[in-house]
This record gives C-alpha cells, structure tokens and sequence, in this order.
C-alpha cells in the first residue's frame, strides 16, 4: 500500500523509516498462541515499572471493577501493524514504549485469557479511504497521520494490498481476531468511537463493563475510555497493554496513565487481568 511522504510531516518519522516499512514484508501467519501465564511474554521492564509506578500515597480514592461472566467484554483498539511493529510507520515515536511496556505480547495474553473464558472480544479498528484523504480541515495529528498513509485503505470495499500492509491486523493476533467470534466493529475516524458502532455492538450484546487495551494511550484509547464512560460503561484499562509516543511535545504514555488512574474505574497490569478473566471464565 503506497504511503505519500513526499513532504516533511514535522513527526519525527523519517523518510528512510518509511522506505523501510515500504520495503520489509512481514512473513508468516499468526504466531503461537501466547500462554495464559505469559511465560514467554515480554512484560513491562523494571525500569518503566518503576518510572510509571503509581503514588505511594494516592490524592484520590482508590476504586477497582468486578468481572461479571456475561457483562463484561476486552475492547481492544487498533491492534494493527502501524501502531505496534517496527515495519509500521509509527515505530519511531512509539517504538521505545511499546518495547518499555511489553504492550505487544501484552495485548496477546489478554486475547488468549478472553478466548479461553469464553469472554466476548471487540476490535475498534482504525482505517482511512481516499475520501479521507480530502477532508477540509485537520488536527495536528489528523495531518500527520494522513501525511504518512497512517491505517490507509485501497477503499471500504476494498482488501486489495491490505495483507501485511499498516492497517492490517499484527500477525500473531489473527488467530484471534479472524475466529469467526470476535466483533469487528466499524472503523473509528479520529479517536473516539463516536462515529462507529462499537457502543451498538456492547449493546446488544448486553455488555455494561469493559477491559480495555491496544493503541494508543493518550489518543485512541483514552478517547474510547471517556467516550464508553460518559455512555455508561464501567471501563478497566489494562495499562501495559497500551504505549504512547514519545515527542518533544512530551510522554503521551505518562500522560495517558495520569489520567487514567483519575477516570477509569479501575487501571490493571496485563498480569493482574489474565488472572481476573481466568478466575472469571
């Protein structure tokens, strides 16, 4: 899928990342499938344990969410190759604390504890067409991220060039995603799950809580955890199984975990959410 960067985004994405992404092509199918333990997991290094530790002495009440066998549901937001692969065109501002946070197997393990509890799963996926490309106005990061083919589609009806392209799933969750169970909402266009069907798919399904991961903290994953707040959902955030970017402008990962611990009802290690979905199941 060609990417368009004939001009400088100002994203701290290089042009020769880019060709690279452009040229590698990922191999294989889906990997093994992850251990519930996570064994063989990358987890959260010591270091950014440490740096991203909670207070010692929180300001604000501590409150946390129960599973409920049928209520409850693992949402997990664009878990696709631009996000979270080094062939991905993001991996130069995402990269260090997708590695610091283990978020890649991280996301897997949670795949594996929903599918062995019998736990529905929900994609909120993350694409753009041609006539995205021709909105009028932008964000910064709208601009961005259409300046560097970031999730792009041939079109709504159209796969050609989407295996092992951006906006294709991360090779090892197919097996997953692709059972024939999990719910593939409609995409999501900025952030939040407004504009797709997400909430109407929780619904009907008559799910009210949520464990929520995938890409990226402060962006779409913060903006699906406000947005099924304000709807009435209680929403866990499992916050190694999420990374943010790493800009001048600042950490959005460390900007995602503040305001987590503020509005969510209640923020969970990947080891932590394993063992509650397993107990759960």
């Amino acid at each position: 899928m060609k990417h368009d960067h004939d001009h400088d985004c100002g994203c701290g994405i290089t042009h020769e990342h880019v060709d690279l992404a452009r040229r590698r092509v990922l191999a294989g199918a889906a990997a093994g499938v992850a251990a519930l333990t996570g064994g063989a997991a990358t987890a959260a290094t010591d270091e950014a344990r440490a740096y991203y530790a909670d207070p010692e002495t929180p300001g604000l009440p501590q409150i946390d969410m129960e599973i409920d066998p049928g209520r409850t549901a693992l949402v997990v937001t664009d878990p696709q190759i631009d996000f979270l692969s080094e062939d991905g065109v993001t991996w130069g501002v995402v990269g260090e604390s997708v590695t610091e946070q283990g978020t890649v197997d991280n996301i897997e393990r949670l795949f594996a504890a929903a599918k062995a509890a019998g736990m529905p799963v929900f994609i909120s996926p993350h694409y753009y067409y041609p006539h995205d490309h021709k909105w009028q106005f932008e964000g910064t990061l709208e601009k961005t991220m259409h300046s560097i083919g970031m999730f792009d589609r041939l079109g709504p009806l159209n796969l050609d060039n989407f295996e092992g392209s951006g906006a294709d799933w991360m090779p090892q969750y197919k097996t997953y995603i692709e059972d024939g169970e999990t719910i593939v909402c409609s995409p999501h266009k900025i952030y939040g799950p407004a504009q797709n069907d997400l909430n109407l798919q929780l619904r009907k399904r008559g799910i009210d809580k949520v464990i929520l991961a995938g890409m990226s903290a402060n962006l779409c994953t913060q903006a699906h955890l406000y947005e099924l707040l304000e709807l009435g959902y209680e929403v866990a955030v499992v916050r190694d199984a999420t990374a943010g970017a790493k800009v001048p402008e600042g950490d959005g990962y460390l900007a995602a975990i503040i305001n987590f611990r503020m509005v969510a009802n209640g923020v969970w290690w990947t080891d932590d959410a394993v063992k509650r979905i397993a107990a759960a199941g």
